[in-house]
């Protein structure tokens, strides 16, 4: 205990100033959690959406290359692009079987939707390939270090350098409009606050 009487009253605004700041740090450090975590969220969300969009483009293209097809009648015809995909996206990749009709009035009021088929090009069936590959769902580090969040990064940036290239060729580029409405049109889900 100090000797003169006023110390306490001295030092006051100096202990006050520190109390204010080891409080104000400690409230910092937790809405910054907080915060981080609620953009880390949309930011991953935005990434794995836009990785979703180019694997089912990629899965389209491959079944649109008109390569040489099977001639068997009860077959499904796949594409040589769609083949050289891993077995679970292969069979979302193939061309649907047409099955029977019970009756032949309901054959002709159903209506088959198609794109129209690509022609051969090796260089597009190969960006085709490698497209798909690099965001492939089943190959996708779902990790939150910072070697697998570059490596999921590097990945999305060469998938989008691919889908470029496939638009060119394919002359089906999506245009700086189409492209702001359908991003606008996305709703990143709020983050709950712990």
């Amino acid at each position: 205990m100090s000797l003169d009487p006023f110390d306490d009253v001295l030092t006051l605004e100096d202990q006050f100033f520190s109390e204010g700041f080891r409080q104000g740090t400690q409230d910092g450090i937790q809405a910054g959690k907080i915060e981080g975590r609620s953009v880390g969220l949309a930011k991953g969300y935005e990434k794995f959406y836009e990785s979703g969009k180019i694997h089912a483009r990629a899965v389209v293209w491959a079944n649109r290359l008109s390569l040489p097809q099977k001639n068997s009648s009860s077959t499904t015809s796949t594409t040589t692009a769609a083949k050289s995909l891993s077995s679970g996206a292969s069979a979302s990749a193939s061309v649907s079987a047409e099955q029977p009709h019970p009756s032949t009035e309901s054959s002709n009021s159903q209506k088959t939707c198609s794109l129209p088929p690509l022609a051969p090009n090796a260089r597009l069936e190969k960006n085709v390939t490698t497209a798909f590959a690099l965001v492939e769902p089943d190959t996708l580090s779902k990790e939150n270090s910072d070697e697998a969040v570059n490596d999921f990064d590097d990945r999305l940036k060469r998938a989008q350098g691919k889908v470029k290239i496939i638009e060119r060729i394919t002359g089906e580029a999506v245009s700086a409009p189409e492209a702001a409405v359908a991003a606008a049109d996305v709703k990143v889900p709020e983050a709950k606050e712990i």
